[in-house]
C-alpha cells in the first residue's frame, strides 16, 4: 500500500514536471520493490529529462535483467544513448 502511494506520488510529481522530486519518490520505491518494473521506466524517464543518461541507462537495463521485452526499457534505453552520444559529440566540439 505504501509502495503505491509513493508511486502515485512519483507520477503526479512527472505530471507537475518536477522530475527531481519524482525520482525521489521512485527511489522510495525501489527500496519496497526491486522487482516493479514500471518503478525503473518511469524513473529512467525522470533521468532523461533531466539529461542525466547514463543513470536512465542503468534503470533500463535492469529492468531488461527482470522483463526482457518490456517496450519502454528498451525505448528509454535507445534515448539513454542517444543522449549519450550527442553529449559525446558536444564535449569532442569544445
Amino acid at each position: 500500500e505504501k509502495l503505491k502511494t509513493l508511486k502515485n506520488e512519483g507520477n503526479d510529481f512527472v505530471k507537475q514536471g518536477k522530475y527531481e522530486e519524482a525520482v525521489n519518490k521512485y527511489s522510495e520505491c525501489m527500496k519496497l520493490n526491486t522487482k516493479e518494473c514500471t518503478i525503473y521506466t518511469n524513473r529512467a524517464l525522470c533521468y532523461l529529462k533531466l539529461y542525466k543518461y547514463e543513470e536512465a541507462k542503468q534503470d533500463c537495463d535492469h529492468v531488461l535483467q527482470i522483463e526482457d521485452s518490456n517496450i519502454k526499457a528498451f525505448y528509454r534505453r535507445a534515448l539513454a544513448y542517444k543522449g549519450l552520444q550527442v553529449r559525446k559529440k558536444n564535449m569532442a566540439g569544445i
